[in-house]
């Protein structure tokens, strides 16, 4: 019993300093994100060629809505998505003609023809509704989001994947969804698309081992990050623009697991949050590797908690960036 007892008082020492260990390294491996833009991240080409500045989401809206699209390689993928998303933004426009939008495409530094397929969309749409931003080194996703996002005009703000794994249509759930919140402090509010509800079925089509390590980064979000959001991960999230500002200017993950980040500064600044479910089907050509991926993002959700936490780093006022 005794040898049980040491054996147990050893285990919880070992942890203890395992967690002291980590604690350290997550707090001096901490990094600030660079967010001054590169000169040719100001601008944006009109259909004539020449520059525009982008303009700031600290500026006050001039259009109802922004799409957001953080693309990385998609010359083949994303064309079949930017059809869908324009047909659907001028039929609306069309039966509502005070309805304004413009979608900006952020190229997070391809490799392949992004920028000129994004580009193809601009001249036939015009500059005021299809913008594109090109990064100069690639960011991680979340960066890329940020970007387009910190560059829009809209009232509201979407972020949409370019593969179009989501009905695009299926903005006027996460509107609803939005419209539904109720207080909006300071009109603060966030809508996710969710996946939730096809949870059972994608198990069934995945390996034991996916399916364990879906279910433990579901556990590490829950335990470390965000209560009550099912699908944290689903690239459809609409944003008021107060909320925009508020969450981006304290985002520091720009990789797979800044939904984690952004909804953990939601609600430390209690910004009211709906989860709508959506229309959802998987697309070939993921840039996500299902194991490393889902490990590096399972150290990303530890880190950002244990990084909060020690004061590494701190929710921010919104500022202004170069």
């Amino acid at each position: 019993m005794d040898f049980l007892c040491e054996i147990i008082q050893a285990l919880v020492v070992l942890a203890a300093l395992i967690f002291l260990v980590v604690l350290i390294l997550a707090h001096v491996t901490a990094k600030m994100v660079n967010l001054t833009r590169h000169e040719k991240e100001k601008y944006f080409l009109t259909v004539n060629g020449e520059k525009e500045l982008f303009p700031s989401l600290h500026d006050p809206y001039s259009r109802e809505l922004s799409v957001v699209i953080p693309a990385y390689n998609e010359e083949l993928r994303m064309p079949v998505m930017l059809d869908e998303a324009t047909e659907y933004l001028e039929n609306r426009q069309k039966q509502q003609p005070s309805f304004t939008y413009e979608v900006i495409v952020v190229d997070d530094g391809s490799k392949d023809k992004t920028t000129e397929v994004a580009l193809q969309y601009s001249r036939k749409y015009g500059a005021d509704k299809v913008r594109v931003l090109t990064l100069v080194k690639n960011r991680g996703k979340g960066g890329a989001v940020r970007m387009g996002t910190l560059s829009s005009r809209g009232k509201v703000i979407l972020m949409a994947d370019a593969d179009g794994a989501t009905k695009f249509s299926d903005i006027e759930k996460v509107e609803a969804g939005l419209n539904a919140l109720n207080p909006k402090p300071e009109n603060m509010a966030i809508s996710c698309g969710s996946r939730a509800h096809l949870e059972n079925d994608s198990v069934a089509q995945r390996s034991v081992f996916r399916s364990f390590l879906m279910y433990g980064f579901h556990f590490l979000v829950w335990f470390f990050c965000v209560r009550g959001i099912k699908d944290t991960q689903c690239g459809f999230k609409l944003f008021t623009r107060e909320a925009a500002l508020k969450t981006f200017s304290s985002l520091h993950v720009e990789r797979w697991a800044f939904d984690v980040e952004l909804l953990y500064i939601a609600q430390c600044f209690k910004i009211p949050i709906a989860e709508v479910a959506v229309n959802w089907t998987e697309i070939e050509g993921s840039k996500l590797v299902p194991f490393w991926s889902w490990l590096q993002m399972g150290r990303d959700l530890i880190f950002i908690r244990l990084r909060y936490f020690t004061g590494a780093w701190k929710l921010q006022s919104p500022h202004k960036i170069d």
